[in-house]
């Protein structure tokens, strides 16, 4: 009989009812008043790795020469992880946290940023940073990527890809319109006018990738808001993508071919683009592509800067299909599908941009509809009513895209839907997704989950609850999905960790085993608990012990054969039919009788051993633990 992983959940007020359990009940508690990372209570272990404005950075100088040490930025947002696949390591890989702003620094220097390190797992199953000599004689264990040196400064470093052979890109996103938006300083503990990129002198690009790029001036914030290729092992940048064009770059995902990537940009509206090279793993020469409603792709130019310095509007003026903030992209291996969250956005209105050439994606009928189920309209009636504006989209999406069939659809609706925000203790949903942002898939033991991160628009409708209105009061947690479920609804969510108030949840990886999951807290409040007062990177590990084995659920049910699961058991038996039961200590007491039941409540049971008896006279021995 063919072998899945079940995984069982504990959820507030109930059991989980999915085919999924975890062998031990991971769900982090829903705290809304948290000043530190809120994270489960179980055999799973956390610990902070990474503090910003804390920890100290290795720089490199102008010349390119070692240039000592600075405090590291702040603001962590993507995390990318490279394998170190030398035989024989003990170490992890390397990981580069990106730094979502733009502050000067004379280290480090101006704009956002990255910080790479190397990571070990210890014997004990903890996580400890790896002491590192660079081939420009850095030493330490933390290193600020060297942009200024080889691509010019970057800035608004939010997501980026982490390609599964550990090739690392950083995003630049909030897309920047002049010199003035790139030095004032936006997101700097400095604040104020003038605090991030100083020199904004014309940039000289110098890159081999074909076009008419090399040698070219342009202005200096025109060399911001590109896909970025850094060298972990080096902390050095590669190139910036200008064939990938010109945008508000948030995410991006590696198809198997290593010649496609799928490619987000957090704008309103914004297009899905997808570049494809000419060869495996040469990404300096290709074709770039944005996706239109019919389920086509049209190509778009990309070996000239004037038609890619914005490359939005050209996308859209050749008929590109509008989404509401696209944000991070991951691939799932389970199904070959690509899949990300589109996080959404309070007020639009896009009858400007259809009637310039852009296309509306069908899934905003369904998303219309979700949200008025009393809407008997037809599906174009829907998405017209969503390009006037009529349409708030407080809470954002999952989308899950095909290439088999070039369609795109809602693979998880954000809410439940609330006119008003509910108190803690007064009605607000035990579980609610909003604004999802950050974005990851992680197998363990064989079996695929979903990360879901938020990053909150606002707090109205319920994204946080009454008590949670005011500024630097938000909390967003991060949700696991388990993939084999099909339908997937919020209420298959598992809360596995929220942030302290103010921050945003982000930056989610796992190791290449599965065994560890890092993340990041980014721009707290500034009066929660040190270090959690500080953007911050940790990791969550021993997710190889939660996981059993058994047989698969679509499997039992099928089964004419009397069958239990999961067994060993902590909290809920099913039965593959619904049956009487009689349910025996070893010693022959009968301790419980049910009838006409497939779920079990067996929590009032002690650790042991028992015998489970139909009313044909079947048995199966369980395991209670």
């Amino acid at each position: 009989m063919k072998k899945l992983y079940v995984l069982a959940a504990f959820v507030a007020g109930g059991f989980a009812t999915a085919n999924a359990q975890f062998k031990f009940p991971i769900e982090a508690t829903a705290n809304y008043n948290a000043t530190t990372v809120v994270l489960p209570q179980s055999p799973l272990k956390s610990q902070v790795l990474f503090v910003g404005g804390i920890d100290s950075v290795q720089t490199v100088g102008n010349n390119g020469q070692p240039n000592g040490f600075a405090l590291a930025k702040e603001w962590h947002d993507f995390i990318g992880f490279t394998p170190d696949t030398a035989t024989g390591t003990q170490d992890l890989g390397w990981l580069s946290v990106n730094h979502e702003m733009i502050w000067n620094d004379d280290k480090i220097g101006d704009g956002g940023g990255m910080t790479a390190f190397k990571v070990r797992r210890n014997s004990n199953g903890s996580i400890s940073i790896v002491n590192q000599t660079l081939p420009d004689g850095r030493a330490g264990k933390f290193f600020n990527v060297d942009f200024k040196n080889t691509v010019g400064e970057t800035g608004m470093n939010c997501a980026g890809i982490s390609a599964p052979n550990g090739r690392i890109w950083t995003a630049e996103e909030w897309f920047r319109t002049n010199n003035a938006s790139i030095s004032a300083g936006s997101a700097s503990p400095m604040g104020g006018s003038g605090a991030g990129v100083r020199d904004t002198a014309d940039w000289v690009i110098s890159t081999t990738i074909p076009g008419d790029f090399n040698g070219k001036t342009i202005k200096k914030f025109q060399n911001f808001n590109y896909m970025v290729e850094i060298d972990p092992r080096t902390a050095k940048a590669i190139r910036k993508q200008y064939n990938w064009g010109r945008a508000g770059w948030e995410g991006g995902a590696m198809m198997p071919d290593h010649k496609t990537i799928y490619l987000g940009i957090d704008e309103s509206p914004g297009p899905w683009i997808k570049f494809v090279a000419d060869q495996a793993d040469d990404f300096t020469k290709g074709k770039l592509y944005a996706w239109k409603a019919d389920g086509s792709w049209v190509e778009l130019v990309n070996d000239k800067f004037d038609s890619v310095a914005n490359l939005s509007t050209n996308a859209f003026a050749k008929g590109a299909a509008i989404f509401n903030r696209n944000e991070w992209v991951a691939y799932s291996p389970l199904d070959g599908k690509i899949y990300w969250t589109e996080t959404g956005r309070d007020g639009f209105n896009f009858t400007a941009n259809v009637a310039g050439g852009a296309t509306m994606s069908p899934h905003w009928a369904r998303a219309y509809k979700t949200r008025n189920p009393s809407f008997t309209g037809t599906d174009q009636a829907a998405i017209d009513s969503v390009m006037a504006g009529k349409f708030i989209d407080y809470y954002g999406r999952v989308l899950v895209y095909d290439p088999a069939t070039s369609k795109v659809d809602i693979y998880l609706e954000g809410g439940p839907y609330t006119p008003t925000s509910l108190p803690v203790n007064g009605g607000y949903p035990a579980k609610h997704l909003s604004n999802p942002d950050g974005l990851g898939v992680m197998t363990i033991n064989g079996r695929q989950f979903m990360l879901i991160l938020e990053d909150l628009n606002g707090r109205s409708f319920g994204r946080t609850p009454a008590e949670n209105q005011s500024s630097g009061t938000e909390i967003c947690e991060m949700w696991m999905l388990d993939m084999t479920i099909k339908n997937p609804t919020i209420n298959d969510l598992v809360r596995v960790a929220a942030t302290p108030k103010g921050a945003e949840i982000t930056g989610v990886i796992a190791s290449a085993d599965g065994k560890t999951l890092f993340f990041n807290s980014q721009h707290p409040a500034p009066a929660n608990a040190f270090p959690y007062n500080h953007s911050l990177t940790m990791a969550i590990t021993g997710w190889e012990n939660i996981v059993n084995t058994w047989v698969g659920v679509e499997e039992i049910k099928s089964s004419d054969v009397f069958t239990i699961y999961p067994n060993p058991v902590s909290r809920e038996l099913h039965l593959n039919k619904a049956c009487d039961i009689a349910i025996y200590e070893m010693s022959g007491k009968r301790v419980k009788v049910l009838r006409n039941v497939e779920i079990v409540d067996v929590t009032d049971l002690a650790a042991g051993t028992y015998i489970v008896m139909n009313d044909k006279g079947e048995t199966q021995k369980l395991i209670v633990e």
